[in-house]
């Protein structure tokens, strides 16, 4: 049945882009000009090969693509962002846009309030988050020029890459088989090494995993380290832990609520914030970090005395449409754990367990362990329990299943190690250093009605294949 409630992104664009052009209008018609004009044969011919070339992508916005982390955005933010791309405000500085900067200021303090933070939080919006994580490292750097960075094995790549481009120290922290921070292991590395800032991830962008965030924080405070959270693909969960969410067994509530404990956090609200790309957000639980910021321009700052997004940011112009966006889906779809964001959160975790309920449920499929988020890992069971046939059969099920030309289903591939695996699944026999197994990423909350059937499909074609 369709939703009722559910706005077309169509009635919304046009309804956006009236309003745009009406007011374009209120200041006076004028004539483009004429370098402007484009031959109609030749715009033609430029759409039509555009348009055409398009349909060479994946179908990211249907629930038979569980595969990388794409999530389509909602029809309130594609509209919100056409409006404002067509006046295509800067918030670098103030007058640069000044509605869609105080929009950012606000979705600043929304997201501050929800992972817990002061209200008194300092932050801004970014192109995503790498250069969100990229902010928090370089203000690590500038508080302690003399420390080092500890990152976990399995946290995102980003940050090995950025602690290259701000050259500082990384040590790596070992993490346990489901990709989590081995709390051993970093209590060692913060005894022996001189550690100014610790990474934790709130969700792994490989198998979803949460780092114990909570006993993490307690171990950091006792070496006088500071906590950075990269809650880039995750932190939207933490809407979840609130009283009026629904219940969700086995969900990793306190590890998401101590993330107000940190000292700078990383989320991107264009993963689960329903938003296009590129938006991410970076807060620092000190406002005072914003003197490491302090920079003049000769002709940027001077329309107001209040402080400019750019004198807090590394980047310069930024598209102030993302803020747009972002306000006005949250004011459409709040912050709110019963209601907008939440019960559509809520929807993506289900449909992980029931994901993995349909592996746990057919001969042959095998879990490699269980979704702590809306990410599931699992391979083909293959006659030979070895990692190298694990490693073929995942790669030939996900060959098969995305170019079946009737029925395709998208997933993806992760590599895990040969140490990992066999402890998730201790029936294999570590033939070779690393195995692929199938990685399905569930962030459409239509996944939770479309997860057995794609999992029965998937099945199939692992039956065909094995």
């Amino acid at each position: 049945m369709p939703n009722p409630s559910y706005p077309t992104a169509d009635a919304l664009l046009h309804r956006a882009l009236q309003h745009v052009e009406d007011w374009e209008q209120s200041w006076g018609a004028f004539d483009p000009h004429e370098s402007l004009g484009v031959d109609p044969d030749r715009l033609d011919a430029a759409f039509d090969d555009y348009l055409g070339r398009l349909e060479g992508n994946y179908p990211f916005h249907h629930p038979r693509y569980a595969g990388q982390m794409l999530k389509p955005p909602h029809p309130v933010a594609l509209a919100a962002y056409a409006a404002a791309q067509r006046i295509n405000p800067n918030n670098h500085a103030l007058d640069g846009g000044p509605p869609t900067s105080q929009m950012e200021k606000e979705v600043v303090i929304d997201l501050a309030d929800m992972l817990g933070l002061p209200d008194t939080a300092l932050g801004h919006l970014t192109t995503g988050g790498t250069v969100a994580n990229l902010e928090a490292l370089w203000v690590a750097r500038e508080l302690h020029p003399d420390q080092a960075l500890a990152v976990a094995e399995n946290a995102h790549y980003t940050h090995g890459r950025m602690s290259d481009v701000l050259d500082m120290e990384a040590v790596p922290v070992s993490a346990d088989a489901r990709g989590r921070i081995d709390l051993e292991a970093l209590d060692r590395t913060l005894d022996q090494h001189a550690i100014g800032t610790v990474v934790l991830t709130a969700g792994t962008t490989g198998l979803g995993a949460v780092d114990p965030i909570d006993e993490a924080i307690s171990l950091c405070e006792a070496h006088d380290a500071r906590v950075h959270v990269d809650a880039a693909y995750g932190g939207f969960f933490r809407l979840l832990t609130e009283e009026s969410a629904p219940d969700l067994p086995d969900f990793p509530a306190g590890r998401f609520r101590a993330i107000e404990d940190a000292d700078s956090v990383a989320i991107d609200p264009h993963k689960h914030g329903l938003q296009p790309y590129g938006c991410g957000c970076i807060l620092f639980r000190d406002p005072a970090v914003g003197r490491f910021y302090q920079h003049d321009s000769p002709y940027t700052y001077f329309t107001s005395d209040e402080l400019h997004l750019g004198e807090i940011s590394l980047e310069c112009s930024r598209a102030g449409a993302a803020a747009g966006a972002l306000w006005c889906t949250l004011r459409a779809l709040p912050l709110a754990p019963d209601d907008g964001l939440g019960p559509i959160l809520a929807a993506c975790v289900r449909a992980a367990r029931t994901w993995a309920e349909a592996v746990d449920d057919t001969d042959a499929l095998t879990l490699v362990t269980p979704p702590e988020t809306d990410i599931v890992a699992y391979v083909p069971a293959p006659e030979e329990a070895t990692l190298s046939a694990v490693h073929e059969a995942s790669q030939a099920l996900f060959d098969a299943a995305m170019n079946d030309p009737d029925d395709p289903i998208f997933t993806s591939v992760y590599r895990l190690s040969a140490d990992a695996l066999t402890t998730l699944r201790p029936s294999l026999t570590a033939d070779r250093d690393e195995a692929a197994v199938l990685r399905s990423v569930l962030m459409k909350p239509e996944h939770e009605t479309y997860a057995e059937s794609l999992v029965e499909q998937l099945s199939t074609f692992a039956m065909d294949d094995v």
